[in-house]
């Protein structure tokens, strides 16, 4: 089950938070964010790191087809323009789509193959099923999926848009729901795999060619790959404790990037952690991604 692929420490910038890698084929760049210290960054085929501070804690983003990114804020929906590499942005504010839940915070999003952009929601203190989930069909109409989750996260759409994958990580619960592309609907929820026999919880995911689902365990120091019925297919251990989210990026799209966070690593530690935030590459796996759509508002 295991599996030891060569692994690259590819941007050491110690992240706070670090969030949503997705890869930009037609730069063949790579981008995250610092959900924490809250910025989007970019690393261009020279190397190269572009960055944008964001104006609220960011928990995801999806890249726009007219360019730019749809990000997800605390404040809730926003639209950005990056006008430059050297750190200047337009924000266009949207939509907050929990008003009255102030200190929830707008967690894990992806685009369907539509264009549409599903985000969850998280409460601030991680402990009560405050959050929910939404679907963005353009910059005016935002609605209410599914509720009663306290920290939403692993986002991903099957090759065939037959399933979505989405997690709750305190709930220890990773569900798969029935998904209609062409109506933008799910049903059926029931629970995919349980993380709560194994060290980490379900953070940030993705979906190989194959079907098989990848996603980082938080607290667990691991990658998992988990085939189409639930079943752990492989283990891969990587340098840092905290890893939060995956992505197959680069030209073949054959390398899984992950990103990590170092404000989960005791204060008194921090300085005594390698690589504790960093962004990593893993080579060598033998799958593919897919490339991730874009937003088509």
């Amino acid at each position: 089950m295991n599996c030891t692929p060569d692994i690259e420490v590819v941007v050491d910038n110690r992240n706070q938070l670090g969030e949503c890698p997705c890869w930009h084929p037609e730069e063949q760049a790579l981008y995250w964010v610092d959900a924490l210290r809250p910025a989007l960054h970019r690393m261009g085929a020279d190397g190269e790191i572009a960055s944008w501070q964001m104006p609220a804690v960011i928990g995801s983003f999806g890249f726009r087809d007219k360019g730019g990114i749809v990000a997800a804020l605390q404040t809730g929906f926003a639209l950005v323009e990056l006008v430059d590499d050297r750190g200047t942005s337009f924000v266009k504010r949207l939509m907050d789509p929990e008003p009255e839940r102030p200190l929830n915070i707008l967690n894990d999003g992806k685009c369907d193959r539509r264009g549409r952009f599903w985000c969850g929601s998280r409460d601030a203190d991680l402990a009560h099923p405050t959050g929910s989930l939404y679907r963005l069909d353009d910059s005016a109409h935002v609605t209410l999926m599914d509720r009663g989750f306290i920290v939403s996260n692993g986002i991903a759409f099957s090759p065939d848009d037959r399933t979505l994958y989405f997690a709750d990580s305190r709930a220890e619960s990773v569900f798969a729901y029935d998904f209609d592309l062409d109506a933008g609907a799910i049903s059926n929820r029931r629970l995919f795999f349980s993380t709560r026999d194994i060290p980490g919880r379900c953070d940030g995911a993705t979906v190989d060619s194959e079907g098989f689902y990848w996603c980082a365990l938080v607290h667990g120091g691991q990658i998992a790959r988990v085939d189409p019925k639930g079943r752990f297919d492989r283990l891969i251990d990587v340098p840092v404790k905290h890893p939060t989210m995956c992505t197959f990026g680069g030209p073949a799209l054959d390398i899984l990037y992950v990103t990590s966070a170092a404000s989960m690593v005791p204060e008194a530690e921090r300085a005594s952690v390698d690589h504790a935030g960093a962004v990593f590459a893993l080579h060598g796996l033998g799958v593919r991604g897919l490339p991730e759509p874009k937003f088509a508002g």
